[in-house]
């Protein structure tokens, strides 16, 4: 591990905005059983008085990298508390570090597997959840997509009634399958854009105005920049959209930007 990266883990420790906890703080081994179990963390359902000292609405960016989409949006709605979440810590290091000369007080991040995110929020605790630029997960397993109904069912037991999830992303594929798992789960879309920039009073303002690095560069390189926004409310288990999402034509729709915009580290 080369310096600079030491240097930052040792600086994430002095943020109180950034919350690291072990991973033992959320797994233990079932009663008799070599098993590991998912409990709950202590600041679950009290991030409104313990992180923030207040109220306010929380609003979730899964996957945040340096934590410029989660930071910007903050900057823009003082009166909405945002935590962005992802697992790099040298990343996280940018957004913490930013928020804490500047004093933001909407701000925080939380490190953690978004696998383990439901043992941090607890019913009703979060009222809207932003995926910006996900990894589609084009070769990979379906449950790992960040809007898949695995994922789904974990949001909902956080997020309130009539809370919205948003996609932001470059990926038609990841965009497509999300419209599939949508509608074969009869869920309500908000917006649904496949070119957000053709048409900017379709979306709301912080869908264009707020940029990160990565995305300013694909919007150079002509890529479209799609997104929706919809609704997780719904009864029962969700359902795969199965043969009604075509993975061959859409990975085909890919295109160049597997070479590019999703690689590892590529977050902007």
């Amino acid at each position: 591990m080369g310096h600079g990266k030491l240097k930052k883990f040792a600086e994430n420790e002095t943020f109180r905005c950034l919350l690291q906890p072990d991973a033992s703080q959320v797994l233990d081994k079932e009663p008799g059983s070599r098993e590991l179990r998912l409990r709950d963390h202590a600041i679950k359902g009290h991030w409104g008085r313990e992180m923030f000292g207040n109220d306010h609405p929380i609003v979730l960016e899964l996957g945040c990298g340096k934590g410029d989409y989660t930071i910007a949006l903050a900057l823009r709605h003082p009166e909405i508390n945002y935590i962005g979440v992802d697992i790099k810590g040298a990343r996280l290091w940018k957004g913490a570090k930013y928020a804490t000369e500047n004093a933001l007080p909407n701000v925080a991040f939380l490190r953690t597997r978004i696998e383990f995110i439901d043992a941090f929020f607890g019913p009703g605790e979060v009222s809207e959840i932003w995926l910006t630029f996900s990894d589609p997960q084009l070769r990979g397993s379906e449950n790992a997509r960040l809007s898949s109904p695995l994922f789904l069912e974990r949001y909902r037991r956080f997020l309130r009634p009539g809370g919205i999830v948003h996609l932001k992303t470059d990926s038609r594929y990841l965009y497509e399958y999300t419209r599939a798992v949508v509608k074969a789960n009869g869920l309500q879309v908000k917006v649904s854009q496949t070119d957000v920039y053709s048409n900017r009073t379709s979306v709301p303002e912080e869908v264009t105005q707020v940029q990160t690095f990565y995305e300013q560069m694909f919007l150079q390189m002509g890529l479209p920049i799609t997104y929706m926004a919809f609704c997780i409310d719904h009864e029962g288990p969700y359902a795969f959209p199965g043969a009604a999402f075509d993975h061959d034509r859409w990975l085909e729709a890919e295109g160049p930007r597997r070479s590019f915009s999703h690689q590892p580290n590529k977050k902007g």
